[in-house]
């Protein structure tokens, strides 16, 4: 077996991570993850991240159901950044749609909304 690679946290100890469709590769969103939220991650198969907004630990679909299922973990070369490969369910945007990335630039919407945001989150 491979030994384990040496991750680079951040001076917050947080690393970057991407959650990418595991099917259809689609991007779904960019969070962080603490040491603490990546060994939830591996020890469960659900995503977990840490919320810089609320400062804690931050179960994926704890409140609207929308779990990232876990099929694999990857880290990038500098052991900087993290991809989680998921499964979802429902939409990974807490806005309602699919995927957080479903505007451009110029502000069309591009992504299919599968949520009202108003009937998950109360």
């Amino acid at each position: 077996m491979p030994d384990a690679v040496e991750l680079a946290f951040d001076e917050q100890s947080l690393l970057p991570v991407v959650a990418q469709d595991a099917d259809s590769g689609e991007v779904l969103m960019l969070a962080h993850a603490s040491e603490e939220a990546l060994a939830e991650t591996r020890d469960t198969g659900i995503a977990h991240y840490y919320s810089r907004s609320r400062e804690e630990l931050w179960k994926k679909g704890g409140t609207s159901g929308h779990l990232q299922h876990i099929e694999e973990v990857r880290v990038d070369c500098d052991g900087d950044a993290l991809l989680y490969l998921v499964e979802q369910e429902g939409g990974a945007c807490h806005t309602g749609y699919e995927s957080c990335f479903h505007r451009t630039v110029d502000g069309e919407v591009v992504g299919e909304k599968v949520f009202d945001p108003d009937d998950v989150y109360e």
